[in-house]
């Protein structure tokens, strides 16, 4: 019997429902090929609805989501409506009433894309960045004092519990050991690298390396440890990412490199990711945003969309089936496309979307 999975979708602002239509098809089409079903539900979450309803999320919504496997999502972000409104309270609610505590980015250069990188090629942009996703200094642990004067004082702290650190760090653990280089047959070693700040957040990653180094080796020693601080990281991310295996670090280092990943890669329109919850529900989507100047005109790349849609089919299981869709997508990428920005791919985002079909099918 053929396994089916309920995906929670939620289009989102601008040009989310279009790239998603294009994920959706390439979906399907990996469904069908590898015999499993894949029941969608949409969710008009977004600006649209905030400003017909003033509700940002119903008080339903979350236990409504939680009955789904996955969560699909295009983009939040509407022009008519207050930066941060949206983004705290449909992706920051969900991911913590979700414990979505993984942030899982992908950094890989497709054949044919571009990167601001001299010289640099697929075979070495090509890691993971594992971010911690429900500790840190985004909790919003601390506050303002004396506001407005000449004596205000603005604390905001990182705040990080074992627990959270361990989870994240087994998580990573187990991935490098499952996705690592050797895993994928191009190096001799599945190799964890944490990235911190040991010599001046010295409490925080404290716990972080000596939590890192006692489940590795107690654990997991089979993957190989090593420790970068976040800025040398930074540099090498730029000047040889071909060092890089699986990295995983806190919450605002994660935020900060996976965007400078992300341009590595050939930027916004490339990247995708997940947040995710091992034991729940996980949340994928396209990193760039909504892009509301190219809503319903037809232009706006649909890839990243649908490399988060293989990521999600990677987390539920389905590993052939992800596979064969990034493998499309570097396919597209490696013979047809110009280029990945609006309107001088050399093709419109239907057209794309159905590119990646037919090399699923093929």
């Amino acid at each position: 019997m053929s396994n089916t999975y309920r995906i929670a979708v939620i289009p989102g602002d601008g040009t989310g429902p279009e790239v998603v239509d294009e994920g959706r098809k390439a979906l399907q089409a990996a469904a069908t090929r590898f015999g499993f079903n894949l029941e969608m539900t949409d969710f008009d979450y977004g600006g649209d609805r905030y400003l017909r309803t003033g509700e940002v999320l119903p008080e339903t919504a979350v236990d409504e989501l939680r009955r789904f496997d996955a969560i699909y999502l295009g983009a939040i972000g509407h022009p008519d409506v207050k930066p941060g409104v949206l983004e705290k309270g449909i992706l920051l609610n969900l991911r913590f009433e979700l414990d979505q505590y993984i942030n899982l980015r992908p950094v890989r250069l497709y054949p044919g894309v571009e990167t601001p990188l001299k010289n640099k090629t697929p075979e070495q942009i090509d890691y993971v960045v594992i971010r911690e996703n429900s500790g840190g200094i985004y909790t919003g642990t601390g506050g303002i004092s004396m506001k407005g004067t000449s004596q205000e004082v603005a604390v905001q702290s990182m705040v990080y519990n074992r627990f959270q650190v361990e989870r994240c760090l087994r998580y990573a653990f187990e991935y490098a050991r499952k996705f690592g280089k050797k895993a994928r047959g191009r190096g001799e070693a599945n190799t964890l690298g944490l990235v911190g700040k040991t010599n001046v957040l010295t409490y925080v990653f404290d716990l972080w390396e000596r939590v890192f180094h006692e489940i590795g080796e107690k654990d997991y020693p089979d993957v190989k440890r090593e420790y970068y601080h976040v800025d040398a990281t930074c540099m090498w991310m730029v000047k040889s990412p071909e060092w890089f295996d699986i990295l995983v670090t806190s919450n605002m280092f994660g935020d900060i490199i996976t965007d400078l990943g992300a341009e590595t890669q050939g930027g916004m329109g490339i990247a995708a990711g997940g947040n995710i919850n091992p034991q729940g529900i996980s949340m994928f989507e396209p990193i760039g945003g909504s892009a509301p100047k190219y809503t319903g005109k037809n232009l706006i790349n649909p890839l990243a969309a649908i490399c988060a849609g293989a990521m999600m089919l990677e987390t539920l299981g389905e590993v052939e089936a992800a596979n064969a869709v990034e493998g499309a997508v570097k396919a597209v990428t490696g013979t047809r496309i110009k280029s990945l920005s609006a309107g001088k791919m050399g093709y419109t985002t239907s057209e794309i979307g159905e590119l990646v079909v037919d090399c699923i099918q093929s």
